[in-house]
Parts: C-alpha cells; sequence; structure tokens
C-alpha cells in the first residue's frame, strides 16, 4: 500500500519545465499541456511576448524567457533566469528547430550550416548551460525532440535537418552515459507527422532542380499538401500529453516514436538492420586478429 502511494505522489507531484522553441508547434503545446497539469513552466522563444496569453492564463505558473539557442550565452543566462525565479528545473526539453528543402548537391553552405546550428548546436548549447543545476539538484529528465527522419532517415531534400537530427541522437546517448550517476534521465523523442506548421511559413523551399523532381520535389510536393499540416495524422495535443504523463514515471525509455508512421517505421528500421548485421557478422568479426581470416561473404544478389 505504501508503494501504491508513493506512486501516486509522485505522478502527481507538479514539475518545472524549461521548453524552448515554445511560441509554436510542439513547444507551445508542450507548454499548455504541462500548465494545464498544474506544472510551472519556464517558456523559451527568440520573441518571448509571443507568449504574453499564457501568462494573462496561468499566471505566474509561467515564466516567459527570451532565447536564441544558437548563442551559448544566452542559453547560460536563460537556464540560470529560469533557475532563479523556479528554483530548479525538473524537465528540460530541447524543441526548437527547423527544415529547409533543397537538393545537397545545390544546397548553399551558409543554410545548410545554419540549420544545423539551430537544431544540432542549440540543443547542445541548452543542455550544456542546464548540466551544472541537474547535477547539483541530482536529477531531471532531458527530452530531446528528434525525428522519426532521425531514427529511420532518407527523405530527399532535408538532409541537414536529419543529419541534426541524427546527431542529437549520438550526442543524447553519450549524455544518458555520463549523467546517469547523477540521477539524470535522457529521452530522445521521434515524432512522424503531426498537425503543426514545421512544413509551414517557417520552411524555406529553394530552388529543385529537375533532376531531382522524383526525389526532393515529390518531398516537397508531399509536405506542402497540407500547408499547415491539416493532412498529417499526427495529434499534437495528445502526444505532448504523453510527455507530460511520461516525464511524471520512473521508468522511462531511451527513445519514444511517436505516431504510426514514427513507430512501424522505426520497427522496421530497426529489423531491416538486424537482418544486415546477422548476415554479416562473420565478415564482421573476421577484422579481429583472434577471428579466423579470410571468411566467405555471403552470396551476392543483383540489385
Amino acid at each position: 500500500m505504501e508503494q501504491i502511494v508513493e506512486q501516486i505522489v509522485e505522478q502527481t507531484a507538479d514539475q518545472t519545465w524549461f521548453i524552448t522553441g515554445s511560441s509554436r508547434g510542439f513547444g507551445r503545446t508542450l507548454v499548455r499541456a504541462a500548465l494545464e497539469a498544474g506544472d510551472r513552466v519556464a517558456a523559451t522563444a527568440r520573441r518571448p511576448d509571443q507568449l504574453s496569453d499564457l501568462v494573462e492564463e496561468f499566471g505566474d505558473r509561467v515564466l516567459p524567457v527570451g532565447l536564441d539557442v544558437t548563442d551559448p550565452e544566452a542559453a547560460r543566462a536563460a537556464l540560470a533566469e529560469a533557475h532563479a525565479h523556479f528554483g530548479r528545473i525538473d524537465v528540460l526539453v530541447n524543441n526548437a528547430g527547423y527544415a529547409n528543402v533543397s537538393p545537397i548537391e545545390t544546397t548553399e553552405d551558409a543554410d545548410f550550416r545554419a540549420q544545423f546550428e539551430t537544431n544540432f548546436w542549440g540543443v547542445y548549447n541548452v543542455t550544456k548551460a542546464a548540466l551544472p543545476v541537474l547535477r547539483e539538484q541530482k536529477g531531471g529528465l532531458v527530452i530531446q525532440f528528434s525525428s522519426m527522419g532521425g531514427r529511420v532517415g532518407g527523405s530527399p531534400g532535408i538532409a541537414s535537418y536529419q543529419a541534426a537530427k541524427f546527431a542529437i541522437d549520438g550526442f543524447s546517448r553519450v549524455l544518458r552515459a555520463e549523467t546517469a550517476p547523477f540521477g539524470v534521465k535522457v529521452l530522445v523523442v521521434e515524432p512522424s507527422g503531426f498537425r503543426t506548421d514545421w512544413a509551414g511559413s517557417s520552411m524555406l523551399v529553394h530552388d529543385i532542380p529537375e533532376a531531382y523532381d522524383e526525389t526532393v520535389g515529390a518531398v516537397h510536393r508531399r509536405l506542402r499538401q497540407g500547408g499547415d499540416g491539416a493532412s498529417t495524422a499526427g495529434d499534437p495535443v495528445r502526444a505532448a500529453e504523453i510527455l507530460v504523463r511520461m516525464a511524471k514515471r520512473r521508468d522511462i525509455p531511451h527513445h519514444l516514436p511517436l505516431g504510426v508512421n514514427a513507430a512501424e517505421g522505426s520497427i522496421a528500421m530497426d529489423r531491416e538492420l538486424l537482418a544486415d548485421d546477422t548476415k554479416w557478422r562473420e565478415v564482421s568479426r573476421s577484422a579481429d586478429f583472434a577471428e579466423a581470416y579470410p571468411v566467405p561473404f555471403p552470396p551476392d544478389q543483383a540489385d
């Protein structure tokens, strides 16, 4: 009975969140879900005035904070402000990010790097700024927004975005190993298509050469079908509520695909990788001095 009471207390205890990219999309929906659950939120945005309606509705349980995640000093200042105001940070959410569309061959280097600055280095900056707080308070949860593309990948036209999402996963695996002794948990969230404005006004579509129409052009047309995301299957309100409930658990997965396409696509990719690794296992092992060498390759197959 005591254990049941303890679990109920833990699941209903209020928490303090720090969420990047809170002005719209997933970030804003998650801010509202956390506030409606009775939690407190430091909600960051480049323009914190865009969060004034939440302040009017939820009062001092929400703290709007100005933040450009690409600026390391701004990240440190924002975390310090939130910590001073609320006294702790229980859940850090790195959500800020965007994608532009163009083939790798014709993408301007500056655009590719600018996307990476927000999508990966922004995560690095904010996470690093939060670590002293999480370590000293001996616990917390870091939620890193990746995407289905960061697990499955291969979507033509958004190479910078997906490369950053893969990098977030690698970064988060090391982060998990380093901070586990401090009681810090790390969750990588991998959504598929959701009804947000991710493919809307924040996405720039550069010229797509005719040679790439069947690949990059096809992805562009699919993304634009719903304009504001209306044709996508995922409900961001449900996703936000799932994450708020997840944050109140002790047993938290390392990765959480969100949406049917993410769930099924991740399982299919994992099976494909396992099949490949199993097929080539003996060849892989033969590279070590102690193993038999050479070994036969699997039968060659036509494409």
